[in-house]
């Protein structure tokens, strides 16, 4: 059938396309076809996922010579999503599909994990499982907001090399009450997806860990809140009540966290492909590169470029999209 002819609504789809098994995708047309493709993959997710973003597609594929089958649209996290298997994994398509604008998240990958086995997930803290900085809301209600900041913002963009950072800005707090850490510990307002995401990876046997240049402090009560199975992030140090201005012992910079997921899959005899790393900040890439699967979210433009996966237009639910969307490579679209 024509791509043209294809109704706009995914709704729509399976009366359409109840003819075939399966359908290849090709520049202006979808052909019915039995054999299924599985060298690489593409998932489109999004309240907005429509024929468009298939006529916005196909062009891209056949400039890179990519072939590529679809498979049923399902739901996943209450967001529709569409797996279109293909021949191969081009770096290439990747790079031309970061380039467009998209109403949905998409991206082409290698390969997925899946949430049929035991996995492991390890996460940023700050601006990932939480939607703040830590470090710049202490520094707000210690008056020195605006200098903290500067320094946060130049260092997620890797301007500044993360250790030093995370040192000039903790300096900063010197003298501060340890009772302003509570009040952060109080407000913390989760990144929406949180919950959903963890409880939906336990479910499936996955271990969850945060790994955040942030702090102790906070990533222990969302270890608590959640369950989650570690926490690794640095400790301020204290004396007499206030914030001394330094950071007791190792810091958790971007080396450390790539060696935390490494250590953590290892411990429980995971497979590489069966890890997944998930950030927002240049020091969260080298931990990204170690998974299996790196995923980029709400990220900077740095990671966004870098990163195998990026969410552009969810929250942590859209990890579930492409944790479960593997599965969907079992349903036909004459079988529903």
């Amino acid at each position: 059938m024509l791509l043209s002819q294809l109704a706009q609504a995914p709704t729509d789809w399976p009366a359409q396309l109840a003819s075939a098994p399966l359908w290849e995708l090709h520049i202006d047309a979808l052909q019915g076809t039995s054999h299924p493709l599985t060298g690489g993959w593409l998932v489109l997710f999004g309240h907005d996922l429509a024929a468009s973003q298939l006529r916005q597609l196909a062009p891209l594929l056949a400039l890179e010579g990519v072939q590529a089958c679809l498979y049923p649209v399902t739901r996943l996290a209450g967001v529709p999503l569409l797996l279109i298997g293909t021949d191969s994994f081009s770096s290439a398509l990747a790079a031309a599909i970061k380039q467009e604008s998209w109403a949905i998240d998409i991206c082409h990958l290698a390969h997925l994990p899946s949430l049929a086995e035991p996995g492991l997930l390890v996460m940023d803290m700050d601006s990932t499982a939480i939607q703040m900085e830590c470090i710049d809301e202490i520094a707000r209600l210690a008056g020195v907001g605006e200098q903290v900041s500067a320094v946060t913002a130049a260092a997620m963009q890797g301007q500044l090399e993360f250790a030093d950072s995370l040192r000039r800005r903790v300096a900063l707090l010197a003298g501060a009450p340890v009772t302003i850490l509570d009040q952060v510990a109080a407000d913390m307002p989760w990144m929406p997806g949180l919950q959903l995401m963890v409880d939906t990876l336990k479910q499936s046997g996955w271990t969850l860990a945060i790994a955040s240049g942030g702090f102790t402090r906070f990533a222990g009560e969302l270890q608590q809140a959640l369950g989650l199975d570690a926490i690794f992030a640095n400790e301020l140090a204290v004396a007499d009540g206030k914030l001394t201005g330094q950071v007791a012992g190792e810091i958790v910079d971007a080396d450390a966290k790539a060696r935390v997921l490494t250590r953590l899959a290892a411990e429980r005899g995971l497979a590489q492909a069966q890890t997944v790393a998930v950030g927002d900040g240049a020091n969260d890439l080298k931990m990204m590169a170690a998974a299996g699967l790196g995923i980029a979210i709400h990220a900077k433009p740095l990671v966004r470029a870098q990163a195998a996966a990026t969410l552009n237009h969810h929250d942590l639910e859209g990890v579930i999209c492409l944790l479960g969307a593997l599965a969907c490579r079992q349903q036909r679209w004459d079988r529903r």
